[in-house]
């Protein structure tokens, strides 16, 4: 998993650098399939935005979260994110479980 960091608007900390990937690792454990994360900090005037963008194979998953302080914008987003990746996971998982009792009907048949 390749990990980005973009900061626009200001210059990150190290501390917020590190804070992101700690953060963007843990999501390693709801999906096995995450090739990319692309994490976006942006600072416009008081509003401190976080954006994710989790490349999984077949699709691409964005979040967007604002607030008043950058860490609460990041865990916020990440949170939202490992909603997200529960929810495709369940959806692969339904997806392949369908297509194996259609194929075992037409053999039965």
């Amino acid at each position: 998993m390749r990990i980005t960091f973009t900061a626009r608007h200001f210059k990150p900390s190290e501390r917020l650098k590190e804070h992101a990937h700690l953060q963007a690792e843990k999501l390693k454990k709801f999906s096995d399939g995450i090739l990319d994360i692309e994490i976006i900090l942006d600072y416009i005037k008081q509003v401190q935005k976080a954006e994710l963008v989790a490349k999984v194979y077949g699709t691409r998953l964005t979040v967007v979260e604002e607030s008043e302080d950058m860490y609460k914008s990041i865990d916020l987003a990440m949170e939202k994110m490992e909603r997200q990746l529960a929810k495709h996971k369940d959806k692969l998982r339904e997806f392949t479980n369908d297509r194996i009792a259609e194929n075992v009907e037409n053999i039965e048949s």
